[in-house]
């Protein structure tokens, strides 16, 4: 995959983009595209940067350690996936944004871990599937609170993953209720815990999720492709 492929696909996304927030009355601006580059090489993620998608994300510590020794600098680091409290001294100093707290005792390993404040999205399982990571909606403030008392960790909003299912309405529930639950912690005014963003969609659904109010949206397959792939 060349550099103008990734341009073309983003184009494609950003076109799509454009036409969700034309749709619902936002700016462009509000939306925020992490590229998922956590199925390729670094070389792909490197092109994704040359082409202007600076904010990257990997599910994985081996794979963000491995990609950080060819990237050296323009990115900004997204870890996404669900971590071990045993990695997070491997990763915390060197992330911009930690999408997957869900539990205290992560919040207590970062405080002892990081030598800076975490940007932090608080993993609500909104759709309340077993399979799914994450807090209960119910528990939401009662974690954000408890979270006060740790320094570290500054809450910048919420986020979830829609169901996989063909079923638009239900994916468009999930999202909604993501953004409610948003709005109630934002009311609160806490200073630890502004909750103004929501990262929320990916590849399959990510226009719902704008539609809905996504700050933040993680596209994989769609922008970066698959390493199998023949350039072109």
């Amino acid at each position: 995959m060349t550099v103008g492929n990734v341009q073309q696909r983003i184009q494609h996304i950003e076109n799509k983009i454009q036409e969700a927030c034309d749709r619902t009355g936002r700016d462009r601006s509000e939306v925020t595209i992490v590229a998922v580059t956590k199925q390729v090489s670094a070389t792909r993620a490197s092109e994704v940067l040359a082409a202007d998608i600076h904010n990257l994300g990997e599910n994985r510590s081996e794979g963000l350690l491995e990609k950080q020794e060819d990237i050296t600098n323009g990115a900004i680091w997204h870890f996404i996936g669900n971590v071990q409290s045993r990695k997070v001294k491997d990763i915390i100093d060197r992330i911009d944004y930690l999408h997957s707290v869900d539990r205290l005792s992560i919040i207590k390993e970062i405080q002892k871990r990081a030598t800076k404040t975490i940007d932090c999205f608080v993993q609500v399982n909104v759709s309340g599937e077993a399979s799914k990571s994450g807090i209960s909606p119910s528990e939401l403030q009662q974690f954000i609170e408890e979270a006060a008392a740790y320094d570290k960790i500054r809450i910048v909003g919420l986020m979830t993953m829609a169901p996989f299912t063909e079923d638009q309405e239900i994916i468009r529930q999930v999202f909604r209720s993501l953004r409610e639950l948003r709005d109630e912690m934002a009311a609160q005014q806490w200073k630890h815990a502004p909750c103004t963003k929501l990262s929320m969609g990916m590849s399959n659904d990510y226009i719902i999720a704008i539609e809905e109010g996504a700050t933040h949206v993680r596209i994989g397959t769609a922008l970066v492709g698959a390493e199998s792939e023949v350039d072109t």
